[in-house]
């Protein structure tokens, strides 16, 4: 069995991977196809064309060769700017709102490529800071890797992991692993309990019943599509954001080309076009 892969295998892998799950391979990214698929192909005994085969026809393995293709580098409290605009803006004008009866005491936010579960710990965490008892707060956490959404349910990360959060959070929300489970960590269950996983692939022809977000983070996973997927899957996307809702991209990320529909309210933060009047100068 060869450890190679020629062009005509990896064009096929290439329109696959992209054609179900939106990511594109470049051509430099042959490397990192190889890189992915070695170990499961040699657990299999086939080659890249007879795995190819495999994959086509059967969507378990499709969904096997899916999680080994994506990339799911993440770290709590990722990109901080973002959570200090939610402390410092967004959620004082919340519960402005609600004190003045203007909106109900309730939250709802979609961690939109959650990976292995730092990012929606983080916004649960960020959330039980800052709102009292009685607000009812929920979170959505959707993967398309069904690997990572198990490490992300277990909510259990190495100890050393503990640098990226905050003193005070990870003394009220986090647990130090004892004996077995020594140099671990594991969120707390007031965390754990406001976090709802799913798997969910951003290029599928439509999404479930997902209903509308106050808040959406799709962070670090738009710069894996081809152009005109990232148009199609922020089409989707913006349907579930509430009218005054915000949406958070990565840093390398944008929505150029697209101000009919959205508008910066601070850089990689974007709210409905025309929903952001007054809200830029207050976010400075």
């Amino acid at each position: 069995m060869s450890r190679l892969i020629d062009d005509r295998d990896f064009a096929r892998f290439q329109a696959l991977i992209q054609r179900e799950a939106g990511i594109w391979l470049s051509p430099i990214k042959k490397a990192l196809l190889v890189g992915r698929l070695a170990k499961r192909l040699r657990e299999l005994g086939i080659s890249y064309a007879e795995y190819y085969e495999r994959v086509a026809e059967d969507p378990r393995e499709l969904t096997t060769m899916l999680d080994l293709v994506s990339t799911n580098e993440t770290h709590f409290f990722r990109e901080p700017r973002h959570f200090q605009f939610l402390e410092e803006q967004v959620f004082p004008r919340w519960m402005r709102a609600a004190d003045e009866g203007r909106r109900q005491r309730k939250a709802r936010v979609w961690s939109a490529a959650c990976s292995t579960g730092e990012e929606p710990y983080s916004l649960a965490m960020c959330l039980l800071g800052a709102f009292p008892a009685g607000w009812d707060l929920e979170i959505l956490a959707t993967d398309i890797s069904t690997r990572v959404l198990e490490r992300a349910r277990d909510a259990i990360w190495p100890i050393a992991k503990a640098q990226e959060i905050p003193v005070e959070d990870r003394k009220a929300f986090m647990l130090r692993g004892v004996g077995s489970q020594e140099g671990r960590m594991r969120a707390g269950p007031e965390i754990r309990a406001m976090v709802r996983f799913a798997r969910l692939n951003l290029n599928a022809e439509s999404y479930p019943a997902l209903g509308m977000f106050d808040l959406i983070f799709c962070r670090n996973v738009l710069i894996y599509f081809a152009t005109a997927t990232k148009a199609r899957v922020v089409e989707r996307i913006l349907g579930h954001l509430a009218p005054d809702g915000h949406l958070f991209l990565g840093h390398a990320e944008s929505l150029s080309g697209m101000a009919q529909r959205v508008q910066a309210v601070v850089p990689t933060v974007y709210v409905h076009a025309g929903a952001g009047a007054g809200r830029k100068a207050s976010a400075g």
